[in-house]
């Protein structure tokens, strides 16, 4: 029994015997994804696990059951080397349990993440290591476009500006190409051998509704600012999947702040060549390789004179 506030007895509720409350909070899960990062960790004595196999079994049979129990889990990466850091600037001993829980909770979870909604661990690593990528490129371009600092002509902000062009840009081709399901891959290089690399998916009906994942969208659009804002010679890569016919792939070269079409030869070329080694691959069955289509010129901001004359957005 309990006492209201005027001192009269009301009935409690009562639980079953041996019921419990548990506390409904959602979880992270870090987990190390791939065995160099594994190895990295079995040098702290605290860290049991032997193998790479037998830890990724456990960390799904753990996901498993807080799934079971309804609990909302998100997996992130847990990286040694940042991991290691972490402990330096805090004073922590990293051969402890309670060190690598705290590190989980304060940057592993603070970082790129995936909702476990089920999925094997063979596929939810890639989708991981995918989001963490593209977290990693949207950083590092957007840097790229802090970088450029007031235009010395008008003033105005060269990020910003190359932000809003590369938005519209999207937009024309998307709309350039019609109703469809796209994949679009934008490329800028980069310090380094490695370029920045954006991938969206969207999907177009003939209504003109435009479906496509905010934050894809935002790194695409950020990738391809960069290369406007830099005058890097970037490109992109549309591929269109339409129900009843063969997927058609497309290319655009980013020039002076501008994504010229390919021809079909050059979208050919681009398509069917290994990225690292620089050999042909063969063309894929049932795809079809066709130049890319002009684009009508977003409406650039005035002031911006880029060669020949014409305006340009950075």
């Amino acid at each position: 029994m309990a006492h209201s506030n005027d001192g009269r007895k009301r009935p409690t509720a009562r639980r079953r015997p041996g019921a419990r409350r548990r506390c409904e909070v959602p979880s992270t899960v870090a987990v190390l994804a791939d065995e160099r990062d594994f190895a990295a960790m079995r040098r702290y004595a605290s860290f049991t696990f032997d193998d790479h196999a037998t830890y990724l079994r456990q960390m799904e049979g753990l996901l498993r059951t807080l799934a079971a129990e309804g609990t909302y889990t998100s997996v992130a990466l847990f990286d040694p080397a940042d991991y290691e850091e972490f402990c330096a600037d805090s004073h922590l001993d990293p051969d402890t349990p309670a060190s690598r829980t705290r590190y989980t909770a304060e940057v592993a979870a603070a970082g790129s993440k995936v909702t476990y909604e089920g999925q094997p661990i063979g596929r939810l690593l890639p989708q991981l290591v995918d989001e963490a990528e593209q977290q990693a490129t949207w950083e590092y371009a957007t840097a790229l476009l802090a970088r450029g600092g007031d235009c010395a002509t008008c003033g105005e902000d060269t990020g910003r500006t190359a932000f809003a062009r590369a938005s519209q840009l999207l937009r024309r081709l998307v709309e350039a190409v019609g109703p469809g399901t796209h994949h679009l891959v934008c490329s800028v290089p980069a310090e380094g051998d490695v370029p920045l690399v954006a991938v969206l998916h969207t999907e177009s009906h003939a209504d003109g509704m435009l479906r496509l994942g905010e934050a894809a969208a935002l790194i695409f659009c950020t990738v391809l600012a960069a290369g406007i804002a830099t005058d890097r010679p970037g490109g992109v890569v549309l591929r269109t999947t339409t129900p009843g016919h063969p997927d058609t792939v497309r290319g655009w070269g980013l020039r002076d702040g501008r994504l010229r079409p390919l021809s079909e030869a050059e979208v050919f070329d681009a398509y069917c060549t290994d990225a690292d080694t620089g050999e042909p691959v063969p063309p894929e069955p049932g795809v079809a390789y066709r130049a890319g289509l002009p684009l009508d010129d977003p409406e650039e901001p005035k002031g911006h004179e880029g060669p020949e004359g014409s305006e340009r957005g950075a």
